[in-house]
């Protein structure tokens, strides 16, 4: 299916980083979306991801991090990680462009950085050519913090998503990578 306004709909979540430098989860059931089982001559159904639109805000949810705010974070989306909702201890190398759950991330550096550099950078996401297609449950915001926050930041994403059809040897191949 293609990216258009016809059939191209919204999914958010938020989760709040704390002021600890820890990992926690947050999950957002998209069961409703998706059926990985086909039956005679109906076709699976995936969950087409085409973009991930990330906010970060203050503790209001409204502002932007205040500009004395110090630590430093990794946030990810996951499709199916299995981790479980709260405080967690993320395994080494999981929140990086090489796990094939990743479906998008950003890093975010308060304090400051290298002159001229932005405090949070993209290093993972769709695009509406190729979207990350989701055959799981269940989706995961995933926060890690290197350095505590010294102020609580709420962390927003957006999906841009459609519903879409699959044939067998794509529900497959699917399956086998979303699998933890």
């Amino acid at each position: 299916m293609a990216y258009n306004i016809k059939d191209v709909f919204y999914l958010d979540s938020v989760i709040a980083t704390g002021t600890v430098a820890n990992d926690q989860v947050s999950s957002l059931d998209v069961s409703a979306y998706i059926d990985p089982i086909a039956f005679g001559k109906s076709k699976a159904i995936g969950l087409a991801i085409y973009k991930v639109h990330w906010d970060l805000a203050d503790a209001g949810a409204n502002g932007p991090i205040p500009a004395a705010s110090t630590g430093t974070f990794r946030v990810a989306l996951a499709a199916g990680t299995g981790l479980p909702d709260g405080t967690v201890t993320v395994a080494a190398e999981q929140l990086n462009a090489g796990n094939n759950l990743i479906i998008g991330g950003v890093d975010y550096w308060g304090g400051g950085t290298a002159a001229g550099d932005p405090p949070m950078y993209t290093w993972l996401e769709p695009s509406t050519d190729v979207p990350y297609i989701v055959v799981r449950d269940s989706l995961q915001l995933i926060t890690s913090a290197d350095i505590a926050m010294s102020t609580d930041v709420n962390v927003f994403v957006r999906l841009e998503c459609a519903q879409i059809t699959l044939d067998q040897a794509k529900l497959n191949q699917l399956l086998r990578t979303q699998t933890v």
